[in-house]
């Protein structure tokens, strides 16, 4: 998956870090100093990511506005980098989905994108793309008729490999038949981007209703196999600590065996207050959540809920506040449980998310008062 960024950065010391961060993520990177140069790349071409040097003033703020303008990346995913004790809620405010704070350490920077990868690459994949090779035909204005080779396709476009330039502001027009099918696709489309090495990422304008039949339907034929080098991604399971946790004390009872779902995953040790329901019941019970990950956390209350009990977990801290369902797997008298998240979808998902990447930041999360 080509995940792509743009980082606004004048510091080459930051800039340089995240670069090199990024690229361990196998993610391309646009890095630009200015934030005039910054603005001219968002209405040029879309991103998965947007990673801005905040500096209060003027134009800054018009780099924001000129983000949620942009027909390109209005949705984008924007990151901000801030001072270590500048209070990030105006910044949120302005539309930013996570923090990182000055001075950068890789260490940090990287726990904050691998959770803010994630949602990058759970947005791509609403558009599910699938492996092909074929000879494609381009054509525009004022050039000769182009040859490149499809790699890969989706309902909402293409990428492509060619030895020529394409231009990035103008309109083209494609030919090319997709494996097993005798009719060509006919449609036009734009460059969404491109890199050094001859690929260009299409972006479908026009489609005519027969040429979209023919990408759909192929698309089902070829079950939406994922581009080479791409991971599926595995559904979130309980993360390690939930469910192999075992604090000092008597052996744990009830646990439900999961081992065969264990894997690794990113956590992270904290202390958040809470509250823990079981479902179908408005009684509150107090806990504090000591390990979070993608996946699941682990509750610390004395008297933890019997195993395979279905939960509900609100957490409200001065960042953020989000209620999550999840499942016992293990069970500690005395101590606490381990839960599996149980998202009902994305945006619970995205949630914890956030949670971990505050966490990944360094910063405390502040129980929020009651």
């Amino acid at each position: 998956m080509d995940l792509r960024v743009l980082v606004v950065c004048p510091d080459q010391d930051s800039a340089r870090l995240l670069r090199q961060v990024l690229s361990e993520m196998e993610m391309a990177v646009e890095h630009t100093p200015s934030i005039s140069r910054g603005i001219e790349l968002l209405n040029e071409q879309p991103f998965d990511a947007v990673i801005f040097d905040y500096r209060p003033g003027r134009s800054a703020e018009e780099f924001l506005a000129s983000l949620r303008r942009s027909s390109k990346n209005r949705t984008t995913m924007l990151m901000a980098v801030v001072d270590e004790e500048f209070n990030a809620r105006p910044v949120f405010g302005l539309g930013a989905n996570f923090v990182l704070y000055r001075p950068l350490s890789v260490e940090r920077t990287r726990l904050s994108l691998r959770a803010a990868r994630g949602l990058m690459c759970r947005e791509r994949r609403r558009s599910p793309r699938a492996e092909v090779s074929s000879t494609a035909t381009v054509s525009y204005p004022g050039a000769p008729d182009l040859s490149a080779t499809l790699t890969n396709i989706s309902n909402g476009g293409t990428l492509i490999t060619t030895g020529n330039r394409l231009p990035n502001a103008c309109k083209m027009y494609f030919e090319f038949a997709l494996p097993g099918q005798p009719q060509s696709v006919r449609l036009s489309g734009e460059v969404a981007w491109q890199d050094s090495s001859g690929r260009f990422g299409i972006r479908f304008l026009d489609v005519p209703q027969a040429s979209r039949r023919l990408i759909q339907s192929w698309l089902q034929q070829s079950g939406g196999r994922q581009p080479s080098g791409t991971q599926k991604r595995i559904p979130a399971t309980a993360p390690k600590s939930a469910l192999g946790h075992q604090p000092r004390g008597p052996k744990a009872s009830g646990s439900v065996s999961d081992a065969g779902n264990r894997r690794s995953e990113l956590r992270f040790p904290c202390k958040i207050g809470a509250e823990v329901y079981r479902l179908g019941s408005n009684i509150p019970n107090r806990c504090a959540l000591s390990d979070v990950s993608e996946g699941g956390c682990y509750v610390e209350m004395p008297s933890p809920l019997a195993a395979q009990s279905g939960v509900e977990i609100l957490v409200h801290t001065a960042q953020l506040k989000f209620k999550i369902r999840g499942q016992v797997l293990a069970t500690h008298p005395g101590f606490g449980m381990g839960v599996r998240f149980m998202f009902q979808d994305s945006a619970e998902r995205e949630e914890v998310l956030r949670l971990l990447a505050i966490l990944a930041s360094g910063r405390a999360v502040s129980e929020q008062q009651r």
